[in-house]
């Protein structure tokens, strides 16, 4: 049969001619990468990389975002819920060809214990453990040292110790480079890296799940939103997110792109440098030591009209603030009571400033005592036209109560160095939430503060109070849920009351994507949830590409494509949708 061509069943001829061409999804980012060492990665770009080349233990589910099987295929309690055993699945295999193992996942929990740097970005997870250990591959033993109730979503990456441990100092360059960071298991493996400009990845074709859809994946870092939302109505990108809602206004009509409003995890915020200290309660940063006093903070978070915000900086695409944890987490969001809210009353900021011994001068700037005048510094990010608006919003409402502001918008590496290092009196901020309350909580303990050489913890607010610590320990040692959400929202309130942070809205997700290129994503949770920036890695593990979502319609359930060239088979191509070998989550700006 020397030079015999033979082609069996032709149903969907050009759709497996179409799939011939590799699948390309192009993300449009508008928020800095930072690096992506996954134990130190904070802001939210960063921390999605992290979900989408290594496996974690568990993840949140795709539609009611609750705890799933992940690396772990089962997991299991002791009576008195100090002990758990997670059952590590078998057949999973490292970008290099080494087995996943439990081991990897002790490893991973183990250096978080012993190493302060690797404790930076998700310490609060392993605060209470006691020991890790993995009897065999696939057994895994984690011991605490009192009841945690977050065990069943621990939102840390397992890493490969094979690799890892060959690393001593965590804050080495190293960590960002592609022979490190390159060894992962998840859906997508990282092909090629250049900081804050873009991450390269290939889709993993040996993923237990299966493989994705798409061949390969592209993170594009954009200078501002517009120039990104450019580029989606040229074709040079497929997806994009955190547009402004006049931007995602203006694209209902355009061809070819299609819209998605979800439900935000985000919270916004100003957060106020009340005299923030490290781990070792020794005073960092150049805040002005007038903000330490709470009535100052208070007339503050007082002028701040959230409604109008609310309106006029989110467009109506938002919802008002309150506490850390947005409404989309139902059990566990809080808003003050009538009696406990701050309500917008210039006349009133005004009053308590008189009384609290801050005159106002001739200029209608106020004085602290000593003479030194009321004169703050407000830093966000350069390139968001939302912190823009919002900055003369607020700098227009502080200075009708006699305080004079300096607006200071920086790039994100920027903002994330002065906010990490104290050096703001006001600061635009944000965080996204997980559906375990914990982190966000997490965020403003004790614990969370750095040490004195920057690393450790990982904070917002760098709040420290003895109230509110008691109270994150009920909360994150009850397992009732109900009694847990109490002390969950009680926490809240205590932040709240203490004004070093004034979280103005929970802002919805809006997105867009190409419609031509792509029939549909992942979205989380389901059915109206947000594609990007999820905790998981469903949006772009499920993105479908419009080819290949009419391949599945042209070719109806199930049928095959055989070529055969002398007797043998050269491509073989399933469609019907699923094809076993192509099927289809975590400042400024942190996770």
């Amino acid at each position: 049969m020397a030079g015999t061509l033979a082609i069996l069943p032709l149903a969907g001829t050009a759709a497996a001619q179409q799939q011939a061409q590799p699948k390309v999804l192009r993300v449009a980012l508008t928020t800095g990468i930072d690096h992506l060492n996954p134990f130190t990665a904070g802001l939210a770009a960063s921390t999605q990389v992290g979900r989408f080349i290594y496996e974690f233990l568990t993840i949140p589910s795709q539609d009611k975002a609750e705890a799933a099987p992940a690396l772990a295929e089962s997991w299991t309690t002791s009576p008195d819920k100090l002990t758990w055993t997670f059952k590590i699945r078998k057949g999973a295999k490292w970008s290099d060809g080494q087995p996943v193992t439990a081991k990897d996942a002790a490893f991973t929990f183990n250096r978080m214990l012993t190493d302060a740097t690797a404790r930076t970005a998700n310490g609060n997870y392993v605060a209470s453990f006691q020991s890790v250990t993995a009897p065999d591959d696939a057994t895994l033993v984690i011991k605490t040292k009192t009841v945690q109730s977050s065990m069943a979503l621990l939102d840390v990456p397992i890493v490969p110790e094979h690799v890892w441990s060959q690393i001593k100092d965590y804050s080495d360059p190293k960590t960002d480079t592609i022979p490190v960071v390159g060894v992962d298991d998840g859906p997508y493996q990282i092909t090629e890296y250049k900081q804050n400009e873009y991450v390269k990845f290939k889709a993993n074709k040996d993923y237990w799940r299966g493989a994705p859809k798409v061949d390969e994946l592209q993170l594009l870092v954009f200078k501002d939103v517009e120039a990104a939302v450019n580029a989606l109505k040229q074709g040079e990108v497929d997806v994009i997110n955190r547009l402004t809602p006049t931007q995602f206004d203006a694209l209902k009509d355009q061809p070819n792109i299609a819209l998605n409003k979800a439900p935000g995890r985000r919270y916004n915020e100003i957060n106020l440098n009340f005299g923030v200290q490290n781990s070792e309660n020794k005073p960092i940063g150049n805040g002005n030591p007038v903000l330490k006093d709470i009535r100052v903070r208070q007339a503050i978070a007082q002028s701040i009209d959230i409604p109008t915000i609310v309106d006029k900086v989110a467009g109506g695409y938002a919802q008002p603030g309150g506490g850390v944890i947005p409404p989309i987490y139902s059990a566990y969001h809080w808003d003050p009571a009538p009696g406990e809210a701050r309500k917008f009353d210039l006349a009133a900021a005004n009053a308590a400033l008189d009384a609290a011994g801050y005159p106002k001068g001739r200029d209608g700037i106020r004085t602290a005592p000593g003479g030194a005048r009321l004169e703050l510094r407000l830093t966000g990010h350069a390139n968001r036209a939302p912190d823009q608006r919002l900055a003369q919003y607020v700098t227009g409402w502080l200075h009708d109560i006699g305080i004079s502001v300096k607006q200071e918008l920086v790039s994100d590496d920027e903002l994330n160095d002065r906010t990490n290092a104290g050096n703001y009196d006001l600061a635009i901020s944000g965080y996204a939430n997980n559906p375990d309350p914990d982190y966000s909580l997490a965020l403003h303990t004790c614990a969370a503060r750095p040490n004195a050489q920057g690393k450790g913890g990982t904070t917002d607010t760098f709040f420290c109070d003895p109230q509110y610590d008691a109270l994150y320990a009920k909360q994150l040692a009850e397992t009732d849920p109900g009694v847990r959400a109490g002390y969950v929202k009680q926490a809240q309130a205590r932040l709240y009351s203490q004004a070093v942070n004034v979280v103005y809205d929970y802002d919805n997700a809006l997105e867009a994507y190409r419609s031509d290129k792509f029939s549909s994503f992942g979205k989380q949770p389901q059915p109206e949830g947000s594609i990007l920036e999820q905790t998981g890695y469903w949006g772009v593990y499920g993105a479908v590409p419009a080819d290949a979502s009419a391949a599945s319609s042209d070719s109806g359930s199930g049928t095959t494509v055989w070529i055969v060239v002398a007797g043998v088979v050269l491509v073989v191509l399933v469609g019907g949708g699923i094809a076993l070998s192509r099927r289809g989550k975590s400042a400024d700006d942190r996770e």
